[in-house]
């Protein structure tokens, strides 16, 4: 996940530079509530910097546990985790790009065009994680990881309410809170893509 933040609305980011944070428990959060990524940066999910067209998985699914590598944590290792981390960031950033890239031109005072983007870009956003929960990665990134699910889960389920708005005065009311929901999906990224040996992801 860069997975994914945005300008107006938020472009989804996927993920550099401190340490994994104490572990998050291996419960994977919800999907309710609403994704980069969708709403949120440009994709990451997001995942990595940059993005690609994956094929977004059902809304609702919840992501499992990251789990951590044992004793693999050499230099094949991380260069094959840092692989894996991107064979799924850089589709998903991609097809947030497009997304957010529609919601916030033409799409724009479309409400049901509106709709469909964010819907698309909060599929998009679950779909990479629960791709990243699959993977298995060194300790300290293991650990980022399952920060970023949770909190990229937290994004799409706001992208998920925000799709539902009646109007779209009442979606454009929403897109500050989608931009918001941005900077702790950014900030998982950065610091997992960190843990990976990956440059910090590209977020504009």
């Amino acid at each position: 996940m860069a997975l994914a933040a945005s300008g107006c609305a938020a472009r989804a980011a996927p993920v550099a530079t401190t340490r994994a944070p104490t572990p998050i428990p291996s419960t994977s959060p919800g999907a309710g509530s609403a994704g980069d990524g969708s709403a949120g940066a440009r994709s990451a999910g997001s995942p990595a910097a940059g993005s690609a067209t994956g094929t977004a998985g059902p809304v609702g699914a919840a992501p499992t546990a990251v789990s951590a590598a044992g004793p693999a944590t050499g230099p094949a290792a991380l260069r094959a985790a840092a692989s894996a981390y991107l064979a799924l960031a850089v589709p998903a950033n991609g097809r947030l790009e497009r997304d957010f890239d529609r919601f916030e031109g033409p799409d724009r005072g479309h409400l049901a065009a509106s709709r469909a983007d964010l819907r698309d870009i909060a599929a998009t956003e679950r779909a990479f994680d629960r791709g990243l929960a699959r993977l298995t990665l060194p300790a300290d990134a293991a650990g980022w990881a399952r920060t970023l699910v949770r909190v990229n889960e937290t994004r799409a389920d706001l992208t998920v309410r925000v799709a539902a708005d009646a109007t779209s005065a009442a979606l454009d009311a929403q897109r500050p809170a989608l931009t918001a929901a941005n900077v702790p999906v950014e900030r998982a990224v950065t610091e997992l893509r960190a843990d990976l040996r990956l440059p910090p992801p590209d977020t504009h």
